[in-house]
């Protein structure tokens, strides 16, 4: 491993233990009969990973606004990339959501957004569309190199135009021979600085198409990493195409096709924010309960008074209908059922939780609240994206208004 990889000096305070008293109040005491003892197992393995490999450098990434690369190595080399990836590419060949869903409620509780973020956005969002629509030669080609982490991967939807609207995506690829020639921007790209391979949402003659641009690829450059109110460590950028020549055979399934191959991983997507967002409000709901009890106001802990604990009663039962609904949402995932509604309904709902269990623990915090030494402040800064991403929560309403029939 590469000595990028040292220890920062300046650690934040740690996120919430798995062992304390405040997790067991908010709901890890819960019985969670969706994981049977193979998903513990890698749910041990992964927290260990994440608290003795990860957490200590999390805070110099923050610092250096993007996560180093050799980090992606790291987690390929303790088995955490590809996981879905069939055997004969390298991968794991786990066709079983639940254990994605195990690392990313690591990633959040150990506070290790920057790469976990990344991890998820390559393993929950993009593999799905290499492994289900690629042919053999780019599966062959792609895929080992993903499993290991010697390439990180990206995908490139968002303009600076269109929003969530991708029939109005203006990025062309014109056909020339064997190439297809480029032109267009993307921005907000999570990974858009570290990622060796970025599957494209481009107009082609026959319409919306998904073509893998390599980090090599003649005329497309990167622009600017983007200063983000939060989620510091993890790379977010702009991506420029200036006739960038793209081989043909980087063509990712039909051309024309990419709105119905989008359409049907927006689920898993959506679902992902859900299971992390359900934990990022279970975790901070822990930081303010291990907060109010240690800190005194007028002789007491604020832990006593009738309004800290009304509000964190509230808190509480929001978190478990949460977590409730979540889990349901995962089996439904794993049985091939989660329909694109309840996906929505999951990712605006949990989202919005979360938002308002880091406001209420911030306010509780009283000043320290406001502090950046506080990891309830930067639970704060990184929560508000959540509300935006992977498609902003009004539409998620949308969707949902749209499925009721309402004439």
């Amino acid at each position: 491993m590469s000595s990028t990889l040292e220890p920062s000096a300046a650690a934040t305070a740690p996120a919430i233990s798995h062992d304390s008293e405040a997790w067991k109040l908010v709901g890890g005491e819960m019985e969670r009969p969706i994981f049977d003892d193979d998903h513990k197992a890698f749910r041990e393995s992964a927290r260990r990973f994440l608290e003795n490999e990860i957490a200590p450098h999390e805070a110099r990434w923050e610092e250096q606004r993007i996560v180093d690369r050799e980090a992606f190595l790291k987690a390929g080399e303790n088995g955490f990339l590809g996981l879905s990836v069939p055997e004969q590419y390298g991968g794991a060949g786990i066709d079983d959501f639940r254990f994605n869903a195990v690392f990313g409620e690591e990633v959040v509780r150990a506070d290790c957004r920057g790469l976990g973020a990344g991890v998820m956005l390559h393993n929950d969002v993009v593999l799905p569309y290499l492994i289900s629509f690629c042919n053999e030669e780019q599966k062959q080609r792609w895929l080992p190199k993903c499993v290991s982490g010697q390439t990180i991967l990206a995908v490139a939807m968002t303009e600076p135009g269109t929003g969530s609207d991708l029939q109005a995506i203006q990025t062309t690829a014109v056909r020339d021979g064997d190439h297809y020639v480029v032109n267009g921007a993307k921005t907000f790209i999570t990974n858009g600085i570290n990622s060796d391979l970025v599957v494209t949402a481009v107009k082609t003659e026959a319409g919306l198409s998904l073509l893998g641009i390599e980090r090599d690829t003649p005329g497309f450059e990167r622009g600017r990493k983007l200063d983000k109110l939060g989620m510091h460590s993890q790379d977010t950028a702009e991506l420029f195409f200036n006739d960038a020549r793209v081989p043909v055979e980087n063509l990712i399934g039909d051309e024309g096709m990419a709105f119905m191959y989008l359409v049907q991983k927006l689920a898993q997507e959506r679902l992902t924010l859900t299971l992390n967002a359900t934990a990022g409000a279970e975790a901070a709901l822990g930081l303010t309960i291990d907060y109010v009890r240690q800190r005194k106001a007028f002789g007491r802990s604020i832990g006593q008074f009738q309004n800290t604990r009304f509000k964190l009663a509230e808190l509480k039962t929001e978190c478990v209908k949460a977590r409730l609904f979540a889990d349901w949402q995962l089996a439904q995932h794993v049985e091939g059922k989660l329909s694109i509604e309840h996906a929505a309904m999951g990712k605006y709902s949990s989202t919005d939780l979360l938002c308002r269990v880091v406001d209420e623990g911030v306010q509780l915090h009283g000043g320290y609240g406001y502090m950046t030494e506080y990891p309830i402040a930067k639970a704060y800064a990184d929560a508000r994206i959540t509300k935006i991403f992977a498609g902003t929560n009004e539409i998620m309403k949308e969707i949902i208004g749209r499925g009721m029939d309402l004439g």
